[in-house]
């Protein structure tokens, strides 16, 4: 058996696996609990690499479900597709990559950090259906089959965030986020349902072929745009990211980063390989970019205010989402800019995917420090810190680690990929390079704020029984620390043979439909 044909469905079926088998696994004691979440989170990760590797030699990967061939999309003479459909190129793996780091790095801190409460073959059930709602996104072909793998996400998000019960908070920032889900997968579902009216197809590289300018389109368009941006947490849709990152559990907090990267890939997706050349003027792309600067300025100066250490990087989330919202942007004005701007279109899309991987990585890491903090000390509030360098070291030491890394200091990976970004962007306007400019520096302000507060500082009274973390969870932060120190020391690699192969996949939407259909349309 070719192996490598069918690891698209192998990369959903690993975490699905370990969603049914929790429940009847976890009678057996807290050992093979554990071994089940973190045995298969690394399995799953394994699997997304072999994905990017084949990917990245053979091209993109076509798996028909229930098709006698992987690559049989369009059967017995048909026109269109009629299976479900998983389409993978370089940019769908590239992201599938940075999804399974972060899910195995949760994983692995979640061990130790859970071990405190029960319930907890409910908590694994949840997070490898979490993980299999992301990667879905992530890989599927199919519009009517993105808005399952959301759904599925949507609901395992729901449950995790108010999976501490008896906190308030948790079961209000849980029925927030569950209202804003609905809402926006209704209006998603809405959006599917009119394109598939219009082309009598569900499936992406179908729609991207037939699609004709027009007003059905457009509103459509709209109301995917708006759904996926309300998803990854961007100003002004952004009211339940905070919340939901603050009270989840931190393992939870980390896979959740990449879960909202799920919905900026489907941003990115829907603008490049759904409607492409057919997007039609300079509305969107700048309703983008609006919304990218927006999320940067106003994320960073809610971030500045907060004590609560979680709260705080949550907001922070909001910001960096802005970032990647501002290459997107400029990448789609200018690609096709007749002044001969296209190089640094195409410059900016690398720059914002770089810091999707980046963000993924140090925003993680940054959750699960915060993390460790509450589950050495018990306590939340910036205030009620000090004096923990001495007794964390470790800790510590990844945390400014990712500090640096988001606040763009050199020659931390988050610099190169904001340097990207800015080179772009001032090609198109000198403002919008100043306003990512002041976030960074803002940026810089906040995190030596907790650093001092949190780690430097007179040590308090009550912490003298303080002690590093377990080695679990240092190891899942360790795996982040190593992502990032990798970025970091080999820039120019990583952007050779990552980025730049996801960012031509992106924009090639000639080759994304034609991966699925051929000479179909």
């Amino acid at each position: 058996m070719n192996w490598n044909a069918h690891l698209p469905a192998l990369l959903l079926a690993v975490p699905l696996f370990g969603a049914f088998a929790s429940p009847v696994l976890s009678p057996f004691g807290r050992t093979t609990r554990n071994a089940l979440l973190a045995g298969l989170s690394f399995v799953t990760l394994l699997v997304s690499l072999l994905l990017m590797k084949s990917v990245l030699a053979g091209g993109t990967a076509v798996y028909v479900m229930g098709g006698e061939s992987t690559g049989l999309a369009l059967p017995l003479g048909m026109k269109l597709p009629i299976r479900i459909i998983m389409e993978v190129d370089a940019f769908s793996a590239f992201m599938a990559v940075c999804g399974t780091v972060a899910s195995f790095a949760g994983a692995l801190f979640s061990m130790n950090y859970m071990d405190k409460f029960t319930a907890l073959g409910r908590f694994v059930s949840l997070y490898f259906l979490l993980t299999l709602g992301m990667l879905g996104m992530m890989i599927t072909g199919d519009i009517f089959n993105f808005f399952v793998f959301l759904e599925i996400a949507s609901i395992a998000s729901i449950g995790l965030i108010a999976f501490w019960r008896d906190r308030p908070e948790a079961v209000e920032a849980s029925f927030k986020y569950m209202l804003i889900s609905q809402v926006s997968s209704m209006v998603f579902l809405i959006a599917a349902g009119a394109l598939y009216g219009k082309y009598n197809a569900l499936n992406m590289a179908a729609i991207g072929g037939l699609i004709k300018p027009g007003t059905m389109e457009k509103l459509a368009l709209v109301f995917l745009v708006g759904t996926l941006a309300m998803k990854c947490g961007a100003f002004p849709l952004h009211m339940w990211l905070p919340d939901a990152y603050a009270e989840a559990p931190s393992g939870v907090s980390c896979l959740l980063v990449a879960v909202s990267q799920a919905s900026l890939y489907g941003l990115m997706r829907v603008c490049f390989s759904l409607y492409g050349v057919n997007l039609g003027g300079a509305f969107i792309p700048w309703v983008i970019i609006s919304m990218g600067l927006a999320s940067m300025f106003f994320g960073v100066t809610m971030a500045v205010v907060q004590h609560e250490i979680k709260r705080l990087i949550g907001y922070h989330s909001v910001s960096q989402v802005g970032y990647m919202l501002l290459g997107l942007g400029v990448g789609m004005l200018v690609l096709t800019d007749a002044r001969g701007m296209a190089e640094y279109g195409f410059t900016a899309i690398k720059g914002g995917m770089f810091h999707i991987f980046n963000y993924t990585m140090y925003k993680a890491l940054l959750f699960l420090a915060a993390g460790a903090v509450y589950y050495a000390t018990g306590k939340r509030d910036l205030n009620e810190l000090g004096g923990l360098a001495r007794r964390m070291p470790f800790t510590t030491g990844m945390f400014v680690i990712a500090a640096a890394a988001i606040s763009g200091l050199p020659p931390f990976n988050g610099f190169v990929s904001k340097l990207l970004i800015y080179e772009s962007v001032f090609a198109v306007h000198p403002a919008l390079a100043v306003v990512a400019l002041v976030t960074s520096v803002l940026t810089l302000a906040s995190f030596v704020k907790v650093f001092q507060t949190a780690f430097l500082g007179p040590e308090k009274s009550s912490f003298t029984a303080v002690r590093e973390v377990p080695a679990g969870m240092l190891f899942g932060m360790g795996v982040l620390t190593v992502a990032v120190l990798v970025a970091t020391l080999f820039p120019s690699w990583t952007i050779s043979n990552l980025v730049e192969p996801a960012a031509k996949a992106l924009v090639d939407q000639a080759g994304y439909i034609g991966a699925v259909m051929g000479g179909g349309l």
